[in-house]
């Protein structure tokens, strides 16, 4: 791969990040407002406290949408601090790690996903799996699943 593929390919796996992130943003924000309009519009009964409690629930429900939304908020912040123009020598932040069958995209923890370079798994750098990776070369190896891996290509 040459180094103007190599950034291409990380645009594209940090583009895949953020759309995965905006849809979370997205959602985050329609059920907060769902949740707050439920919460608002329980009507007072002959059950007594039901109200409240309809209230109360609809409120928690809006409050923890809306910590995922801030949290999700943080996250592309953090994945915009991302360069894909830096050609790594060695696995951390950024960093896209080439495996026989697949490719660790070191980012956002955001699971597995498909890439035209194959198989790809977007690692939070906090991650056990990107922890030991840290530092690691082309050519080094590492255990998954109990299985010794070769690192092929770190950029």
């Amino acid at each position: 791969m040459t180094n103007p593929q190599k950034i291409k390919a990380k645009q594209e796996l940090l583009a895949l990040c953020e759309q995965m992130i905006l849809t979370r943003i997205e959602t985050s924000g329609l059920a907060m407002k769902q949740a707050q309009e439920s919460a608002n519009s329980d009507d007072k009964s002959s059950a007594g406290d039901k109200y409240e409690t309809g209230r109360a629930v609809g409120q928690r429900e809006s409050e923890m949408h809306g910590i995922n939304l801030k949290q999700h908020q943080s996250d592309l912040t953090f994945l915009r601090t991302i360069d894909p123009s830096i050609i790594h020598q060695s696995c951390g932040l950024g960093a896209a790690i080439v495996c026989a069958d697949f490719l660790f995209f070191i980012s956002l923890g955001l699971g597995a996903t498909n890439h035209a370079l194959g198989k790809v798994f977007l690692l939070s750098p906090q991650a056990p799996l990107a922890v030991s990776l840290k530092g690691k070369k082309a050519g080094d190896t590492f255990l998954m699943n109990g299985k010794p891996v070769q690192i092929r290509e770190v950029f």
